[in-house]
């Protein structure tokens, strides 16, 4: 009984055992994990939106694109830290791992800090360049520039996250983020519907709650003996391993911002249509997130199960892993599009009572739904591509379908739509959901061929000669001559 216990809350080997049921047993408390974590967002425009109104909850929606450019600093590194921690871990190189881990906190607190000092900086700037309406401008501001106080619970939360993962490990960090949901949620009535705080309270209630979470996730990984052991001076960044947690990062941090920058100017457009589309959009929004969970989950999923099996040299139950993962997906997916179309209307009232925006929201669901199936198949693919140390491919199928697909085709569509004669955002507002369905389409389609080709089984960070098992085989870093992993 107690070794159940232990393996149920400590690092899971995913390089033993039926692929589909690994990837169920890492899944289902990721999953939970993730729709909890987007209860942050949802709860607080909930809140706000029944509390203090229509115009609030747009103005949550509207500093989005400009917070999560901002993100895109850490979250390279959160992939890079993922997908060597799961390598190693496969390895059985707990000496690499746990420099590897050290790299990461220090790197972690590094851009954290560049964050927290760009974001009250730009972003006044930022959303005037974006044509924020005047009523919402002010609201927008003081809820960003909260957030970017209390950044460094969110962004330890995020990485160290995915390093537990990366390791196997999806219960704990799903046992914290409860507890800080709950948090959140509390705070959230407390501070908006009690205390009147408005859109600031909202922002408060989120980073408390995201502080909690960031520390117990910190405090979970360095205690983890048996798997790792991060002494001081492995908080000192090693060059090889700090290069390549950049080699393996920096394509996925460029995807984010490509996709936030892209986004930035969608906003633009979608300012433009008024304060009732900019509300149905944030809920739209925050339904999506939820849709979008299952998608991302088993994408995460796929880079842990890929990661350890590439690392102990077993490429063939790479791909098996990835055809269940598609199977889990897919199914998760279809039935979700189903109960968006059939109960669609019902998200949207949880938020609002004003029926222009529930029309709106409606509307832009149907739109949307089937291209959750296409996200599907874009995300398991592109995990494991990245599991296995591809993260230049879904780069750059992100900058085809955001930046030569979306952008484009939102523009042009709004262009075509609106009346004669008419100014930007006067027409409908389909153009804005069309485009993102389509750049979907586009991406599935891309992604399929791109691992259909198999480039991305070369591109293991973790090298082992054929022959011995792994126990007895000789593990090397790419480009690492010297056997001492935190030499300069």
């Amino acid at each position: 009984m107690a070794g159940r216990i232990s393996a149920l809350f400590g690092a899971q080997d995913m390089t033993q055992g039926n692929p589909m049921r690994n990837l169920v047993r890492f899944s289902a408390p990721l999953l939970i994990g993730n729709m909890a974590q987007q209860l942050y967002s949802t709860v607080d425009s909930i809140v706000v939106g029944n509390y203090v109104g229509d115009n609030a909850l747009a103005a949550i929606g509207a500093s989005g694109p400009v917070i999560n450019l901002l993100l895109v600093l850490f979250m390279g590194v959160s992939v890079g830290a993922s997908v060597m921690a799961s390598q190693f871990f496969g390895a059985k190189d707990k000496d690499k791992l746990s420099w590897t881990i050290g790299t990461t906190i220090t790197a972690t607190f590094v851009t954290t800090v560049v964050i927290m000092i760009l974001g009250p900086i730009l972003t006044p700037w930022m959303m005037k360049v974006l044509n924020t309406p005047e009523e919402l401008y002010q609201m927008a501001c003081n809820y960003m520039l909260i957030l970017f106080v209390g950044f460094l619970g969110s962004a330890y939360y995020n990485v160290i996250s995915g390093v537990l993962r990366g390791l196997g490990d999806s219960i704990m960090p799903l046992a914290f983020l409860l507890v800080a949901c709950t948090m959140n949620i509390g705070l959230d009535i407390w501070f908006v519907a009690g205390f009147r705080m408005g859109v600031e309270g909202a922002a408060w209630a989120t980073i408390l709650s995201q502080m909690v979470s960031g520390g117990l996730c910190l405090f979970r990984l360095l205690r983890m003996k048996d798997v790792l052991e991060v002494t001081p001076r492995m908080l000192i960044p090693k060059k090889r391993l700090l290069l390549q947690l950049i080699r393996l990062g920096l394509p996925s941090g460029v995807t984010q911002a490509i996709f936030s920058f892209a986004m930035i100017i969608v906003q633009s457009l979608t300012n433009s249509y008024g304060a009732s589309v900019l509300a149905a959009n944030t809920v739209v929004m925050r339904v999506d997130g939820f849709a979008m969970m299952p998608t991302f989950t088993f994408g995460t999923a796929m880079t842990t199960f890929v990661g350890q099996n590439m690392g102990a040299g077993k490429p063939d139950r790479a791909v098996k892993g990835t055809r269940a993962g598609l199977i889990l997906g897919l199914s998760v997916s279809v039935f979700l599009v189903a109960m968006i179309l059939l109960f669609g209307r019902y998200l949207i009232v949880m938020f609002t009572s004003t029926p222009e925006v529930i029309k709106l929201g409606s509307r832009m669901l149907q739109i949307l739904a089937a291209g959750y199936i296409a996200m599907s198949v874009t995300q398991i693919l592109s995990g494991t591509m990245r599991g296995a140390g591809d993260t230049m491919t879904p780069m750059w199928i992100s900058l085809i379908t955001t930046v030569v697909v979306r952008v484009p085709v939102a523009y042009g569509l709004e262009y075509i739509t609106r009346p004669a004669g008419g100014a930007m955002g006067s027409g409908t507002p389909d153009p804005l959901f069309l485009s993102l369905l389509i750049s979907w389409v586009i991406g599935a389609v891309l992604t399929s061929i791109f691992y259909m080709k198999g480039g991305w089984k070369k591109k293991a960070i973790v090298q082992i000669p054929d022959g011995a098992p792994v126990a007895e085989q000789e593990i090397s870093l790419q480009a690492d001559t010297e056997s001492d992993p935190h030499a300069e």
